[in-house]
């Protein structure tokens, strides 16, 4: 009878360690929904060319992965072409003030 106490005890103790088994991986075609792909660069330039260049690539690359709507998308890219008709126009400071103003207003850094 002392044995079975001392069973019992240690039954109580090994299920205390019992872990639950790790999530599964999710299937490869989700695993890269919402990730910026490897062959994502960031184009180059300087002045505004650049400035709008590389916001319009982030607005892309943030639809593609579903950070941004379709229309939250279409809305920033009418303001990044105003300020890249700035921009062709020499109005460099313009165009700069423009993209800035826009990824205030639209919660980008």
């Amino acid at each position: 009878m002392r044995a079975l106490p001392a069973i019992v005890f240690c039954a109580f103790a090994l299920s205390a360690c019992q872990t639950a088994a790790p999530p599964a991986a999710p299937p490869p075609e989700q695993a890269a929904a919402g990730v910026t792909p490897n062959s994502f660069r960031m184009p180059s330039g300087a002045g505004c060319s650049g400035e709008v260049e590389r916001f319009q690539a982030v607005m892309d690359n943030d639809l593609a992965t579903g950070h941004t709507t379709k229309g939250v998308h279409a809305q920033v890219s009418a303001q990044i072409a105003a300020a890249r008709q700035s921009c062709a126009g020499g109005n460099d400071a313009g165009a700069t003030s423009q993209i800035r103003a826009t990824k205030a207003r639209f919660g980008y850094p």
